[in-house]
């Protein structure tokens, strides 16, 4: 990564941990832009402590960056006492509107779907074994913004994304149902103005409208 983008020597620091013990590691509280993580909270048992340990470490307008698995129902306990059907990253899944419950609960109000993929089960052992479980792949992006509600409400503001991030020079996904064209204005809610204000994304946009008229849902 330093001969990659013309850094003089290394700005790169590896830590070695588990992300439900982040409290642990000596890492300053509101210190970090963002946090990914890939398919790792399925695997550990308290979900809650990993969220909250996430947004203390956040800076006010950083964002959680995650993938990982979700189910359509709540998991039984027997089978997530199940070694292989959690090492397959099954019966850790979250339930769906548990992990919404629990983002809003640490503070992450508004949680945003990026994309979701259906997970099929080829092994016939293993799909016998989770019934009529449903798992999907889902990215989400979770930001640390004081101010989102836990609704999209409207105060009759706008955007319009100026086309400066590179790789998306014609438009810009903020997530699976906000795309915004390049210099067209485009409607928001007070959240997702928030999302591109407070944040790192801010030289991206022009805004437009104040916060002196709430119309509503």
């Amino acid at each position: 990564h330093t001969k990659e983008f013309g850094h003089g020597t290394s700005n790169v620091k590896f830590l070695q941990g588990n992300i439900d013990k982040l409290d642990e590691l000596s890492l300053a509280p509101n210190s970090f832009d963002l946090i990914i993580s890939n398919c790792v909270i399925n695997l550990v048992e308290n979900k809650t402590k990993v969220l909250a340990d996430v947004y203390k470490l956040l800076k006010p307008g950083g964002e959680m960056y995650f993938s990982d698995v979700y189910s359509n129902r709540r998991i039984s306990k027997e089978l997530q006492a199940n070694p292989v059907l959690w090492g397959e990253c099954l019966s850790g899944a979250l339930y769906w509107n548990d992990f919404l419950r629990t983002a809003k609960k640490v503070g992450f109000n508004d949680p945003r779907s990026v994309k979701n993929n259906p997970i099929t089960i080829e092994n016939k052992a293993i799909e016998a074994e989770c019934g009529d479980l449903q798992f999907f792949s889902v990215t989400y992006r979770l930001w640390k913004i004081d101010a989102l509600e836990d609704a999209c409400e409207d105060y009759g503001q706008a955007v319009a994304y100026k086309g400066t991030m590179e790789n998306n020079k014609n438009s810009f996904d903020l997530d699976d149902h906000h795309n915004f064209p390049t210099k067209k204005i485009m409607t928001v809610c007070g959240n997702t103005y928030l999302m591109l204000q407070a944040t790192r994304y801010k030289e991206h946009f022009e805004f437009y409208g104040t916060w002196d008229t709430h119309y509503g849902i």
